[in-house]
């Protein structure tokens, strides 16, 4: 067996080479998860992989879409055995895997990152817990709260169904290659309460609010013909100003006074 995987550019391949923050990375989503399967995304050469396996009530599943990586950790962690599924994360129906509850976790290629995030948000009922390394400025977006110019459409959303939480910062040099930016390691939790509003009809206001977000409100969500009486206080502000609740607010009275495109 080949002692090492060649870090490929094309994937966004940045191997992890610290076994400290490999540890903390993997008792992030632990100590929060007792007997649901876990999904690794892009293992990679497996550091992530071999702390999974020593959890005996973990069914450690992974995907992953370079060829030599599967060669490997095939060789490597044969206990995984079918397991190991080489295939992209994106286009996988995580139900036909496993039909049940799924935690994700994975040091998350940079180029595809967001996309990862949209795809765990399309499967919020399947996926109570992600534990996932991004590039800092992905991570402090989707953790980011109202009023700053991280705060976005990714915000918004991941939000309304996910108490998100950044942990910690890893740096460039632990990485092999190292990148040329600093990473973030993060966690999301799925909420309890299901939202009180169309999950389509919030998506549609937080995008077209956000799509130009340094318009106010009156001109940047014009298209659903609200009028300044029926916007109040929301009418002067832009939106990286409103909360979730706002934008929850603010599908209300599209409902009642609006019209819907």
């Amino acid at each position: 067996m080949s002692d090492k995987v060649k870090a490929k550019k094309h994937l966004g391949q940045h191997f992890l080479t610290d076994e400290v923050i490999a540890d903390a990375i993997v008792e992030a989503l632990q100590c929060k998860v007792s007997v649901i399967p876990v999904l690794e995304v892009g293992p990679g050469m497996g550091v992530l992989t071999q702390r999974l396996l020593k959890y005996e009530n973990l069914q450690v599943w992974a995907s992953e879409i370079d060829k030599e990586s599967v060669v490997y950790l095939t060789q490597k962690f044969p206990m995984l055995e079918k397991r190991l599924l080489s295939q992209d994360f994106l286009a996988m129906d995580l139900k036909a895997i496993v039909n049940s509850e799924l935690a994700i976790i994975g040091n998350f290629p940079y180029n595809i990152s967001s996309q990862i995030v949209f795809k765990i948000l399309d499967n919020v009922e399947q996926i109570p817990i992600m534990v996932g390394m991004f590039q800092k400025e992905v991570a402090e977006r989707i953790c980011a709260k109202p009023g700053g110019k991280e705060y976005g459409i990714i915000s918004v959303l991941t939000q309304a169904f996910y108490h998100t939480e950044y942990l910690f910062t890893v740096p460039p040099h632990v990485f092999d290659p190292p990148p040329k930016v600093e990473s973030g390691v993060m966690r999301m939790l799925r909420k309890n309460d299901q939202l009180s509003v169309s999950v389509v009809k919030l998506k549609k206001v937080v995008k077209t609010a956000f799509n130009q977000r340094r318009k106010k409100l009156r001109n940047a969500v014009s298209v659903f013909g609200l009028s300044d009486e029926h916007l109040g206080d929301y009418a002067a502000k832009r939106a990286e100003e409103l909360s979730l609740d706002d934008f929850i607010q603010l599908v209300n009275l599209i409902d009642l006074n609006g019209k819907w495109n």
